[in-house]
């Protein structure tokens, strides 16, 4: 187990009936921008639940954040924090939303080109506070630091991220599952798993705590899935542990100590910013893949993860990685996705690209850059 540093002070407030609660979090007297998508807030009710619990407060309304939300949405936003002298950002959504608030946060207090706190990294000095309450479990952004945005005019989507990022507080209502589209439960799911596999399929280095932990969270969400993707509407029960199980899947406590991996995450960020294929789906294609270039260098988690997640202890060690791997690509389809690059046209010369870009950028992936560009062209041309 590596030295590490552990430190995650969002404050949850975790339930039905929660969103009230807001009024008593917030500094009083804040200058409030609320930040939102495309309005589905308005049609399951949270939208009328946040105002009444924002009754008192000067807020200013900021919606049409969009999913992988786009820089020239965000620029706007932060046009509008420093005209209106915000002192406090509420963000009402999903990962996207909370990720574009993240980073409208941090814009507001930063008196440079602010593309440049994200392609260049610069270090976030300041930023504005923010909360967040959840409408979509699946990033867990509502409890960590970090976010990803995108720029669609030069096709770009990459990751950022600042102890100064962490919301002040986030709402976790079950119910607003409930109304969610299929569609992007499944997203969820994957991306979730994708989280914990991520920090987990690495090395083993004697990381017994968070080991245990991501393995319970996977077995949750395989246990869970079937639930959330029938037809109808999922139970209360379902869908609460769904929501902290997503919260989980990225907000530090499995990785604790560990290596983490995240080139399936790099990759897929590729494939949205030039296919436009959903973040979730993206993961999907890609990580079957990775486990099986990779085999070789991951072969005894792959083996530890077949064990303890997926019950495989019979065969030779190759035919145990071969039917995990063929687990999890089932796992996959099973909760609705179409996992080859074929099924979204999306051919060779995006595979193309992506391998050039990471060359240009003389950039390695995965624990200790084991993950190079050659290992990428593997991956992608395996998921035609």
């Amino acid at each position: 187990m590596k030295n590490f540093e552990f430190i995650n002070p969002v404050k949850l407030l975790f339930g039905d009936g929660q969103i009230a609660k807001i009024f008593n979090e917030i500094p009083t007297n804040s200058k409030v921008l609320m930040t939102y998508g495309g309005g589905s807030i308005r049609k399951n009710g949270v939208y009328d639940q946040v105002i009444k619990a924002l009754e008192g407060f000067d807020v200013v309304e900021f919606g049409g954040i969009e999913a992988n939300p786009d820089y020239s949405t965000l620029i706007k936003a932060v046009k509008i924090c420093k005209e209106n002298k915000i002192d406090y950002i509420l963000a009402v959504g999903g990962g996207s939303i909370i990720d574009g608030s993240k980073f409208i946060a941090a814009a507001a207090k930063f008196d440079g080109d602010a593309w440049d706190l994200i392609v260049k990294q610069l270090p976030i000095e300041d930023a504005l506070p923010l909360a967040s309450v959840l409408t979509l479990p699946a990033t867990a952004s509502e409890m960590n630091s970090g976010g990803v945005i995108s720029r669609r005019e030069t096709k770009e989507k990459y990751p950022f991220g600042s102890p100064l990022l962490f919301p002040k507080f986030s709402v976790l209502d079950p119910t607003v599952i409930y109304s969610l589209p299929k569609k992007q439960i499944m997203n969820g799911i994957v991306d979730t798993y994708i989280h914990i596999v991520e920090q987990y399929l690495t090395t083993t280095d004697h990381y017994m705590v968070t080991d245990r932990l991501a393995e319970g969270v996977l077995k949750n969400l395989i246990e869970l899935s079937s639930t959330l993707m029938a037809d109808g509407t999922p139970d209360y029960d379902t869908c609460a542990n769904y929501m902290l199980t997503a919260t989980m899947g990225l907000n530090g406590w499995t990785s604790m100590g560990a290596t983490a991996d995240w080139a399936t995450h790099m990759i897929g960020h590729e494939l949205t910013a030039l296919a436009g294929l959903d973040h979730g789906l993206t993961l999907a294609i890609v990580y079957p893949a990775t486990m099986k270039v990779m085999r070789k260098e991951k072969h005894a988690k792959i083996l530890q993860y077949a064990e303890r997640v997926w019950n495989i202890t019979e065969g030779s060690e190759d035919e145990r990685i071969d039917a995990v791997i063929a687990k999890t690509e089932e796992f996959f389809i099973q909760v609705g996705m179409k996992v080859r690059l074929s099924d979204h046209a999306v051919g060779q010369d995006v595979i193309d690209t992506i391998v050039e870009r990471f060359e240009e950028r003389n950039q390695n992936l995965g624990e200790g850059g084991i993950v190079t560009p050659a290992h990428v062209r593997m991956i992608l041309e395996d998921r035609l």
